[in-house]
């Protein structure tokens, strides 16, 4: 567990959305008045959902955001089950952010297209101004999944054989996900306890390859904090 985070426990699940959403906000803001613009990596996941459906009831300078994904499910591009989707349906389709600056992962075509496609993307975006990520039961983020050996320097992978389905995906790598001015990582769920134990222990998790310059924050509810 590097030493430049910061934990921040809530009671529930709805509470570190809601947490969480206030400071998204408060980034975005600071973000565009000094960079002129708010580079988001969204997450997959029900706390993200939650995150999203609280900021589409919000106002905020949305012509100035800039909207990435972490990772994708090689899915056609309407599949309820792709992040993009469930991103435009609880967010994006409710706020008037251009076309031209939501970055969606080309799926749909098969991992290695997909992966060569948002390279370029990510390689002209980084460092982001922000990087929202979950975790899983075993300790993946993204779909950086534990046993899987990607290049350390490619900047995003296709990935194979995935524990979860859908066994193709695509995900930025580790090191793109660390270049980022802020990094907030939303773990809620009693399912979640023995891998918190387990990362803030020191294990090698893919969770634990994230490593950003600056301060993480770790979003928590007392479910899935370890006693």
């Amino acid at each position: 567990m590097q030493e430049n985070s910061r934990w921040h426990t809530l009671a529930s699940a709805d509470d570190v959305a809601a947490v969480a959403s206030q400071h998204i906000l408060k980034s975005a803001q600071q973000a565009i008045a000094e960079r002129g613009q708010f580079k988001l990596v969204l997450a997959g996941g029900t706390t993200p959902e939650k995150i999203y459906r609280l900021l589409a009831k919000t106002d905020a300078d949305w012509a100035n955001w800039v909207i990435y994904y972490g990772d994708e499910r090689c899915l056609p591009a309407d599949d309820a089950e792709r992040n993009s989707m469930i991103a435009k349906t609880t967010l994006l389709d409710h706020v008037p952010i251009p076309d031209a600056q939501i970055f969606t992962m080309q799926a749909e075509l098969g991992g290695e297209h997909a992966a060569g496609h948002y390279r370029p993307i990510v390689a002209a975006a980084m460092p982001f101004d922000m990087v929202l990520l979950g975790m899983g039961e075993d300790g993946h983020t993204a779909s950086l999944f534990p046993g899987h050996v990607h290049n350390e320097d490619e900047l995003v992978h296709a990935v194979y054989n995935s524990p979860k389905p859908p066994p193709k995906r695509v995900s930025i790598s580790a090191k793109a996900l660390s270049n980022t001015h802020e990094l907030l990582f939303l773990i809620t769920g009693v399912n979640k306890r023995e891998i918190v134990k387990a990362w803030r222990a020191g294990e090698n998790l893919p969770i634990a390859t994230i490593q950003p310059e600056n301060t993480l924050d770790i979003y928590i509810d007392s479910d899935a904090l370890p006693a």
